[in-house]
């Protein structure tokens, strides 16, 4: 796989972020991977897509991934894996820049993984390699400029195109042992003090900050700031 140094720059800054935040129990360093052999193990990888100031194709692969499975019911999954990587795919695509993240998934990324444009990091451990991240930037910056006058003209044909909306008053994270643990009438701490503004998402993307308001009985939000890109990226 031949690489320029310019192509594996944002790659590279995408892979860091995704190994600060994978929950494996050991620190992670992303390096290049030079070779084909993935062990058959591409056939399900948790994969997203991002579309932004880049568009790229996302996917991970751990090879000791994390059960949260109980014991007590018939062995499903208490948290889908997907679910677990969120959070270190949208540390990776921020890396990328501005834009939206959609829902991870299991999925083949075989294809991905192969295909001679996608940039390919090994994740390696003390104890050796713990997985792979494939990026494939499907459109750089300078491609997107040189697109913009008939970028607008084309946004006309998805204007109906239903996104999902957010209001989220506060956010925390709890160990999995504390989740499993909760009960009617637990009161769980949020990051922010009562009155402080709510955060509007759109597909999980930070858009504006508002508050929230009651109209004929129905909460809603007042939009109080339009976040643009450089604001979100902070």
């Amino acid at each position: 796989m031949s690489m320029t140094t310019t192509s594996t720059v944002l790659p590279l800054a995408a892979a860091r972020a995704l190994a600060g935040v994978l929950p494996t129990g050991a620190p992670l360093t992303p390096r290049l991977h030079t070779t084909d052999g993935f062990a058959g193990q591409t056939a399900r990888a948790v994969v997203a897509t991002f579309v932004g100031s880049v568009s790229a194709d996302l996917a991970v692969v751990l090879l000791d991934a994390p059960e949260l499975v109980d014991d007590t019911t018939d062995g499903a999954p208490v948290v889908a894996l997907q679910d677990v990587l969120q959070p270190a795919l949208e540390a990776a695509s921020e890396a990328l820049g501005a834009g939206v993240l959609d829902d991870a998934r299991v999925d083949d990324a075989t294809d991905l993984f192969s295909d001679p444009e996608t940039v390919v990091f090994e994740l390696a451990a003390p104890a050796g390699i713990a997985g792979w991240f494939a990026v494939r930037i499907r459109q750089s910056t300078t491609e997107r400029a040189s697109l913009a006058g008939g970028f607008a003209g084309k946004l006309g044909r998805i204007s109906n195109v239903e996104m999902a909306l957010t209001v989220e008053i506060g956010r925390t994270r709890m160990p999995v042992r504390d989740v499993l643990a909760m009960e009617p009438g637990a009161v769980i701490e949020l990051d922010r003090s009562a009155g402080s503004p709510a955060d509007v998402l759109l597909n999980g993307r930070l858009i504006a900050h508002g508050e929230i308001v009651v109209i004929d009985q129905d909460y809603a939000v007042r939009i109080t700031k339009i976040l643009d890109a450089a604001e979100d990226l902070d």
